[in-house]
């Protein structure tokens, strides 16, 4: 219960996992920093209505025009830097692009200022002990609606990277090959472009990058690495996360190899998350034009203002002409959740982000012989009809079903697809050693090297291009399989979204003025 004089943050709610043992008492006098989101003037409202456009077409704005437009505004930011002092708390840094303050004091000092239940450390099915706190939080009545998310009191795992190693594989193919299935366009190699991957643990080894890159006849790509929130490059300690970060990096430059790549490393929770992908948006030093993440968990997992927020910082990415791909998941129809219900996985249910889905590849050289829906003994693609996000106006004509747990209408997803099945996975090499890997974490870095070449060939960003996708020309339609509760069929469907890409096709479609295929 709130005290007098203060107010909930929306959203903020937090819930114990009952299955999460609780392993001790919370070090009070720990120092901890907190980042805390504060309102704009506005979230742009013509980012669909632009994204229907032709790339050359489209309203876009720099990162110096969203600072002026949509940055916070100085007397909030002012605000929460007072509040902060007058709580005991340190001021760190103070950021108005991103909308964001971040603060720094001892836990028994953070819980006190925003009123936060903390019960103690917990244990993860993972292993990772983490601040466990349940029930709302607050701000004082004066700073009502100025703040609208808290992050890091609480610092559980937030997420997990959507990848599969394959045990006997019966086919495997370079991110060369699939590209070359997938009709990438020829002669495009990505030169100009800036791809930003999220990676929230785990490293690259740039011996075993050049080895690969040789191996493949290609040069290894411009990789550099941003810390955010204390993350690292940190190769060697966590084989799923060096996986997802080497397959990240190796599908990205195999089909874009003259693209730069950026890789935001943070710990994973939802502060670390949501300060990854902000960061990476708003980033003027490096100005990603594409960002590819391959971590996510079932949408329900986070709490309403973190939706909220990621949702804002991918419209914002929109409206600066940055492509966000997302993987949809590997558990299913039910995301791996075991309660009987289905879920789908956010980041990609977000209707800002590219939601990526799995498909079973089988190519002989440049000719697809077979495809169909990923589901088999290892996982099987995500997928289906969001109860958070509302059907999007780029989903209006799609024939995305209704939920079939609630028998509500919802965002669908995925939005496209690609070769997810570890049986037919991507030769990848990880901690000295080469494997087969599949999984969603494989598609978005996909259509993230496909978005760098078609944003090349085009000399416009594609951006946020769901409005101009929704009925262009472009896709394999992928009709056979299921994800468990939803099957394929023709035209959009909860398993593969719009099919996988014809590259090429899909350069056309782009290529076309605003009357043209999807607008």
């Amino acid at each position: 219960m709130e005290s007098a004089g203060r107010v909930t943050v929306p959203g903020s709610e937090r819930t114990l996992d009952p299955a999460h043992r609780r392993v001790g008492d919370v070090d009070g006098a720990e120092r901890i920093e907190v980042t805390v989101y504060v309102r704009g003037p506005s979230i742009p409202d013509w980012v669909d209505e632009e994204g229907a456009r032709s790339p050359a077409e489209r309203r876009l704005l720099s990162r110096a025009e969203w600072a002026g437009a949509h940055g916070a505004d100085d007397a909030d930011l002012t605000a929460i830097v007072e509040f902060a002092r007058n709580s005991g708390l340190d001021p760190v840094s103070v950021d108005s692009d991103r909308r964001a303050v971040v603060v720094r004091g001892g836990v028994d000092g953070v819980a006190g200022a925003f009123e936060a239940d903390v019960r103690g450390l917990f244990e993860h099915p993972s292993g990772v002990r983490y601040r466990g706190r349940e029930g709302p939080l607050t701000v004082p009545a004066e700073l009502d609606r100025v703040v609208t998310g808290v992050f890091g009191i609480d610092n559980r795992p937030q997420a997990q990277p959507q990848i599969r190693f394959a045990a006997e594989p019966a086919t495997s193919y370079t991110p060369v090959q699939v590209g070359r299935a997938y009709n990438f366009p020829p002669g495009a190699t990505g030169a100009g472009e800036r791809v930003g991957i999220i990676e929230l643990g785990g490293g690259y080894d740039t011996t075993d990058l050049t080895t690969y890159f040789e191996g493949l006849g290609l040069t290894s790509p411009s990789v550099s690495s941003v810390s955010v929130d204390g993350g690292t490059n940190s190769p060697g300690v966590d084989t799923n996360a060096d996986g997802e970060v080497m397959l990240d990096i190796e599908v990205v430059g195999s089909v874009a190899p003259n693209a730069s790549i950026i890789v935001y490393f943070a710990p994973n929770t939802d502060q670390g998350f949501l300060d990854a992908v902000s960061m990476a948006v708003h980033d003027t030093t490096n100005s990603p034009s594409i960002i590819s993440i391959s971590w996510g968990g079932p949408e329900e997992s986070w709490t309403s203002q973190a939706r909220s927020q990621m949702e804002q910082t991918l419209t914002a990415a929109g409206a600066l002409g940055i492509t966000v791909t997302s993987a949809a998941g590997d558990g299913g129809s039910t995301d791996g959740v075991d309660d009987g219900q289905q879920h789908v996985d956010f980041p990609a249910s977000a209707p800002h982000a590219l939601a990526c889905g799995g498909t079973s590849l089988q190519a002989s050289g440049s000719q697809i012989t077979d495809e169909t829906v990923w589901n088999d003994a290892e996982g099987a693609t995500g997928g289906g009809v969001s109860v958070e996000f509302a059907l999007p106006s780029y989903q209006a004509q799609a024939g995305v079903p209704d939920n079939v747990d609630t028998g509500s209408t919802g965002r669908g997803v995925p939005d496209v697809a690609g070769d997810a099945d570890p049986e037919t996975g991507y030769t990848i090499r990880v901690d000295g050693a080469d494997q087969v890997i599949g999984g969603t974490s494989a598609v978005a870095p996909l259509w993230a090297g496909l978005v760098a070449l078609l944003n090349e060939s085009l000399g416009s960003p594609v951006g946020f291009a769901q409005p101009r996708l929704y009925g262009a020309a472009g896709f394999h339609d992928i009709t056979s399989g299921s994800n468990g509760a939803y099957d394929a069929g023709t035209g959009w469907d909860a398993c593969t979204g719009l099919g996988s890409p014809d590259g090429s096709a899909l350069l056309s479609a782009l290529q076309g003025g605003s009357d043209g295929a999807g607008a």
